[in-house]
């Protein structure tokens, strides 16, 4: 392809997207017209997982194409992309596009004041870090240049009111955002995308561009702007699944620990119904920002030569088993949302049920763009999945967190294995009866079961061992950190003083 007829490439992201909170996902509550109508124009993905449930990870591995072990060494907050792994931005900027990003990268590190500002790849690069940057080097929000929302709400009157009152970025208390819709953070990062867009096309360049729109929501804190903080009655909404005392019978103290250092454990069943409707009203903001975006496509004839993607870093989730947010592997955390749109390419409503995640999106995007990439990485090309409805692989495998809470999971179209480090605690679910997780079968004395779980234990020991992810070996087998909990001062996040380890 020349580079007059490369496609152009619209990658939405968003933050903390439970698969199953899309109308075209099968939710009956939600209304998300604008993505379902995306999700229509080309291949929706059912078993999508990220390979590591926690942001900077996930990010890693899906800008790199490597598991996150391979390419920062770490499978938790915190880890730096190494110098020799070439990410998703200069992989097309190698390749004649100009790359822009607008929104949340979440790469580590930020560049602090007065430094050349870190654009990972990109050409350019606006940001709305959810106060990242400023939390690192400007608790007190005084400095601009550090993040381009923070400047924004400045200079339309909303200056120091990026989230609801009172609120956290990990707060799940629900609450209203003060801010407009107008000038909601995914409002901006759809305006944005749209003026580089706009730029772009006056610029006549010859290029296509690549425009990564990142949203931050619905990541928590759980604040939708006006009208969307009444758009779902709370009463009308199904409850979470299980609760806290699951996760006591299945004697997995290092996720149920967290109930007490968040203090879900004091959210009355009202409250995780609000928590919900208004993650639903995040939902609902964001697609008619994404409308927007596919709206503009057509107003300026680009949607015929634009792949657009959408997708998530992980799920969210949102009150089962009692927990929120990530860092594990039941489906709220660990499936994810995944449609590409290419039309004249991708037949419009394909459905793809094969085994897929975010590390094969830039393998998968540099292949339909007609450059396919020529270096090994973890990540396969979706196109005999797309295509062909052929399978990329046997088993989908993803880690998360590091000694001594490394957790494992092996999943198929049916079950899915669990391995917890600490505690050497093992889970395993038949989807296709329990899709919610309620039934750990792991200590199942049915012969079929236990032959399940063995082939599926020594498959992940065998990925490991194959894929240079020692840590969670020990002498050929896996890795068990032992139970401990004791007790410590309390502190505000922590105050019942529990310590596991």
């Amino acid at each position: 392809m020349t580079n007059l007829t490369k496609p152009n490439i619209l990658f939405i992201m968003c933050d903390q997207m439970r698969h199953d909170a899309l109308g075209c996902n099968g939710n009956r509550h939600v209304r998300t017209p604008n993505i379902d109508r995306l999700a229509a124009g080309g291949v929706r993905f059912t078993h999508s997982f990220t390979p590591d449930p926690i942001c900077v990870p996930a990010r890693a591995s899906l800008t790199t194409g490597c598991y996150p072990h391979r390419c920062t060494g770490q499978k938790s907050n915190g880890g730096v992309i190494r110098g020799d792994f070439p990410k998703l931005g200069e992989e097309f900027a190698s390749r004649g596009y100009d790359t822009y990003s607008v929104g949340k990268l979440h790469y580590l590190p930020y560049a602090g004041p007065g430094e050349d500002r870190t654009t990972h790849g990109f050409n350019t690069a606006e940001f709305a870090e959810s106060g990242r940057i400023l939390s690192q080097f400007d608790p007190l929000g005084e400095l601009r240049g550090l993040e381009d929302y923070h400047d924004y709400l400045h200079t339309v009157g909303w200056g120091g009111y990026t989230r609801g009152h009172g609120l956290g970025n990990n707060d799940v208390y629900p609450a209203p955002s003060p801010i407009p819709q107008e000038h909601y953070v995914d409002t901006w990062v759809a305006d944005e995308a749209m003026a580089r867009m706009r730029s772009h096309l006056a610029a006549e360049s010859g290029r296509p561009f690549f425009v990564w729109a990142s949203f931050p929501k619905p990541h928590s804190a759980f604040d939708p702007p006006r009208p969307y903080d009444s758009m779902y009655d709370p009463r009308q909404l199904p409850p979470p699944i299980g609760d806290a005392a699951t996760l006591a019978e299945r004697s997995l103290d290092h996720l149920e620990n967290k109930h007490y250092i968040h203090m879900w454990h004091l959210l009355s069943p009202q409250a995780k119904q609000v928590i919900k409707a208004y993650y639903y009203g995040l939902i609902s903001h964001q697609d008619a920002q994404v409308g927007r975006l596919l709206d503009f496509l057509d107003q300026h004839d680009l949607s015929g030569n634009t792949i657009v993607v959408y997708t998530s870093d992980h799920g969210e989730m949102l009150g089962d088993f009692g927990l929120y947010f990530k860092s594990n592997f039941y489906n709220g955390s660990v499936r994810i949302p995944l449609m590409i749109r290419y039309p004249g390419v991708i037949e419009p409503g394909t459905l793809s049920d094969q085994l897929v995640g975010l590390q094969d999106l830039l393998p998968t995007l540099l292949s339909l763009a007609g450059s396919p990439l020529e270096r090994q990485v973890d990540g396969r090309d979706l196109s005999p999945a797309i295509f062909e409805d052929q399978p990329v692989r046997e088993y989908y495998i993803g880690q998360c967190e590091d000694h001594p809470k490394q957790q494992y999971m092996i999943a198929d179209r049916r079950w899915k294995y669990i391995y917890h480090e600490y505690g050497a605690i093992e889970e395993l679910y038949d989807q296709q009866k329990d899709e919610a997780e309620t039934v750990n079968l792991a200590d199942s004395a049915e012969p079929h079961i236990r032959k399940v779980k063995e082939a599926m234990k020594q498959a992940l020991i065998g990925w490991c061992e194959g894929n240079e992810d020692r840590a969670m070996l020990d002498n050929g087998i896996l890795a068990k950190a032992e139970r401990k909990q004791t007790t410590v001062r309390p502190s505000p996040s922590n105050p019942f003083g529990r310590r596991l380890y």
